[in-house]
């Protein structure tokens, strides 16, 4: 159904398509895909429960010794591979999700929940309130600016590579040196 849908929506547009197209597409019924999904929106949010455990399982798993930023690099390396191994079907969801307001907005909200979970399990390790929303709000930034590299260059490094240069660069940039040029 995931697939069926990116396809339809990259195709002839989210707004355009509906529920019984992705199902028909998918060689399903209308039933079946709401069985699934509440409505064709939720296609493309399908996996936000998942990541955001993946996160919160990174941020336990995390050597106790790690720093806030280390934890939260590794964070993101765990949800940079989960990224890649969806490949294109990725790239193509954030091109739908960036062509509709309505997405685009229930996007923000999804990192917004995430920022918040990883603080919450940063406070959780004991790093003090200010610091675990700092360093995942900073983890999410560094997530946007990585992932919109990666999705607009099809060529470019496999996800988790690029997520890792988008952390040295932060690193540049907080200690005031000038990143190298990408």
């Amino acid at each position: 159904l995931a697939r069926a849908a990116l396809t339809l929506y990259a195709e002839q547009g989210f707004e355009q398509t509906t529920a019984a197209e992705i199902a028909r597409a998918a060689g399903l019924t209308e039933r079946t895909f709401f069985r699934h999904f509440a409505d064709k929106r939720e296609v493309l949010f399908y996996g936000t429960d998942a990541v955001r455990d993946l996160m919160m399982r990174a941020v336990a798993d995390a050597p106790r010794t790690a720093g806030a930023m280390d934890t939260v690099g590794l964070v993101l390396r765990s949800v940079g591979t989960v990224i890649q191994e969806g490949g294109d079907l990725a790239r193509v969801r954030a091109a739908v999700v960036s062509a509709t307001p309505e997405l685009r907005e229930r996007e923000l909200v999804k990192l917004a929940e995430f920022a918040e979970a990883m603080a919450g399990a940063l406070r959780a390790r004991g790093v003090a309130g200010p610091a675990a929303s700092l360093a995942a709000e900073t983890g999410l930034a560094v997530y946007k600016v990585a992932f919109a590299r990666w999705a607009s260059e099809p060529g470019q490094s496999e996800f988790p590579l690029v997520l890792q240069e988008c952390l040295a660069e932060l690193r540049d940039v907080l200690a005031g040196r000038q990143p190298s040029p990408a």
